[in-house]
């Protein structure tokens, strides 16, 4: 049987179940839990400095308001790497791929911010849509761009991350195969190929990060507008 190159972006199902919930599930079992001791390990060290300097970074501009999303924000951004990096696992599927997954993150987050703005402050939110100085001739039409791209938004987020780690995981399938082709053909250009497949992969890894950070951040800007 012909295996596709996007076969690795399916779904995987056991006896007909989807096994995306059980993908979903793993990142949660992987970090350690908070002991009662007074002395913490190393790796509970790392990890409290980590969420410690994210949380940090993540909430400096925003509002004393906007401090009540900092568990949301932490938890979702150590959700998203986690899955994002086991996804570079061989064997494995990244359900941040799929872009129905990523949709049902960014629409409710979005949505929740755009809420609390419309509740808190509905003229500053509203005013959003309008920026001031505007001509008089221009009112309607700058007024139907900003809703657009007031709703584009969620997409935006769900799209370039699916984009990204598709890109990506697609980039390491097509060098890894052409480098198993011309293994036996010509294995100077073989290890060549094995090299930027290595190059490729820490890079993957990289993104796998940034992609995530930037999720949170732009989630955390759209916050800022709105408290």
């Amino acid at each position: 049987m012909t295996l596709s190159f996007f076969d690795q972006f399916m779904s995987p199902t056991y006896l007909g179940i989807p096994l995306i919930a059980l993908a979903l599930s793993l990142p949660w079992v992987l970090f350690p839990t908070p002991s009662s001791r007074w002395l913490n390990n190393r790796l509970l060290t790392l990890q409290g400095w980590f969420m410690n300097r994210f949380t940090q970074q993540l909430l400096l501009p925003l509002s004393p308001g906007g401090h009540k999303w900092a568990v949301l924000f932490t938890s979702l951004m150590l959700f998203l790497i986690t899955l994002n990096m086991l996804g570079l696992l061989p064997y494995t599927f990244t359900p941040t791929t799929q872009l129905s997954l990523n949709m049902g993150l960014a629409v409710p987050l979005w949505l929740a911010t755009v809420i609390i703005g419309m509740r808190n402050q509905p003229t500053i939110a509203l005013g959003h849509l309008l920026p001031e100085g505007t001509p008089t001739l221009l009112i309607p039409v700058l007024i139907i761009i900003e809703t657009i791209s007031l709703f584009i938004r969620p997409l935006a987020l769900g799209v370039r991350l699916t984009a990204n780690l598709t890109a990506g995981h697609l980039l390491i399938q097509l060098i890894a195969t052409a480098a198993f082709v011309l293994l036996p053909l010509m294995p100077t250009v073989a290890i060549l190929t094995a090299t930027l497949l290595f190059l490729l992969t820490l890079l993957e890894v990289a993104v796998a990060m940034i992609q995530a950070y930037v999720f949170v951040l732009l989630l955390s800007l759209y916050l800022q507008e709105n408290v």
